[in-house]
């Protein structure tokens, strides 16, 4: 039997040499706020909440009484859904269609907590501000994203990396860690009570730690935020993109509209600038080095076609693209996602040598009703959809590993013999693929 675990340690360590040899382009498409259960509900073979009402616990208030209907909050009324709603999911799309966009809900790092409760996932109506609008969920089987997922193989236990909103998820993306600001600052703090409810929200842990959107103090930035004290201070840290640079691999951070933010025209096409994390670090600051590797989406094509994609890619969609409710479509970032898998595809040169991994930054408020796994103080959070589209990614497969954000940079670290950022011990994401 020693000799059998042997042989099979062996074996593994030649597969893993063979693998890494075999992909020379991990792209990343990182989409906006959407949970598992509200794009992939009854997707075959994996864990959704169509299966059974058992499954999930009914939504409770601040009380902890049972709903006997889901009331809404004022956008979800105006958007013309109903007064009242059963306590269980419902389908958005009799409403607002998937070329329209549903109303933006609440989705901050203690309001995500609070809404997970310890894994019940039952307060998240109590929780919202668009209160029954969270327990929503599409239709989406006829998308190209539902094609993809029923082709290659779709992650049904990935969760976000934080708990909350997009600024935090994207930071752990990169560099797999909260930034810490103080408790000297003027930035906002939340306020809890004894038993971590929210007395007074804030950007900031009460110990100091920024988890809500903030902007970067270097260029770009929101323009009304003028004052520099109510910005992010430069992170000094590494990211995977200096680990990366470290070893002259070659990669790039491409984001729609970024063009524009440089121009300083991204408040005028709603350029979401806490959605391009470097930013927020000294080394990728305007006139470094390291802003050449932060460009326009722009890029991502004329260098797909050119033969000079980079060794790893991540790809931001603009505002319009990116799926997050409020201001994106379900339509808009399906097309989006579609265009960059098959810009890719067509290409076979790259397509056989390629991994393109698709995800979300966290759940935007909405609900889900898989507990996340026991981490640590900043997640995960709430499941997201990801899907594995490669050459290489186990065919018409549901993998049930957990997952979260930063399996994707173990993914990376792997492939470059690189050493991991952060202390979480994620899951690669190697049990997707096959030789």
């Amino acid at each position: 039997m020693k000799y059998f675990f042997l042989f099979l340690a062996f074996s593994l360590s030649l597969y893993a040499t063979d693998f890494r040899s075999k992909i020379d382009h991990i792209i990343v498409i990182y989409l906006e706020n959407r949970s598992f259960d509200n794009l992939f509900r009854g997707f075959e073979g994996a864990d959704t909440s169509d299966k059974s009402i058992t499954l999930y616990a009914k939504q409770i208030d601040r009380n902890g009484s049972i709903y006997s209907t889901l009331p809404l909050g004022e956008k979800s009324l105006l958007a013309g859904f109903p007064k009242t709603l059963t306590n269980e999911p419902f389908l958005l799309d009799a409403t607002v269609s998937q070329e329209g966009m549903i109303p933006d809900m609440v989705h901050r790092f203690y309001q995500n907590i609070l809404q997970i409760n310890g894994g019940s996932n039952n307060r998240f109506v109590d929780i919202s501000d668009e209160k029954g609008l969270s327990m929503g969920y599409h239709d989406i089987s006829e998308s190209a994203i539902w094609r993809y997922a029923k082709e290659f193989t779709l992650c049904d236990r990935f969760f976000a990396a934080a708990f909350g909103g997009s600024f935090l998820n994207h930071q752990w993306l990169i560099a797999a860690r909260t930034p810490y600001v103080g408790t000297e600052s003027n930035i906002s703090r939340y306020v809890l009570d004894e038993r971590g409810e929210i007395i007074k929200d804030g950007i900031l842990t009460p110990d100091g730690y920024a988890v809500n959107t903030i902007q970067p103090r270097n260029p770009p930035h929101k323009a009304k935020y003028a004052d520099p004290s109510l910005r992010l201070q430069p992170i000094e840290y590494d990211t995977i993109g200096d680990r990366l640079s470290d070893k002259n691999i070659s990669w790039s951070w491409y984001s729609g509209g970024f063009d524009d933010a440089i121009a300083l025209k991204g408040d005028q096409i709603h350029y979401q600038y806490h959605h391009n994390p470097f930013l927020y670090f000294a080394r990728y600051a305007p006139n470094t080095g390291g802003r050449q590797h932060l460009k326009d989406e722009k890029l991502f094509f004329s260098e797909l076609e050119e033969g000079k994609l980079p060794s790893v890619a991540f790809f931001k969609p603009s505002a319009a693209d990116n799926q997050h409710p409020g201001y994106a479509s379900i339509k808009a970032a399906d097309e989006k996602l579609s265009q960059i898998v098959e810009a890719v595809r067509k290409k076979p040169e790259v397509w056989k040598k390629s991994l393109i991994i698709v995800t979300y930054d966290e759940n935007g408020g909405l609900w889900d009703h898989v507990a996340p796994p026991s981490g640590d103080r900043w997640g995960p959070g709430t499941r997201i959809p990801a899907l594995i589209i490669s050459p290489y990614s186990k065919k018409g497969y549901v993998d049930h590993t957990d997952y979260d954000t930063t399996s994707i940079l173990r993914l990376i670290e792997w492939k470059h013999d690189l050493l991991p950022l952060g202390e979480r011990k994620s899951n690669n994401l190697l049990n997707a693929l096959e030789d």
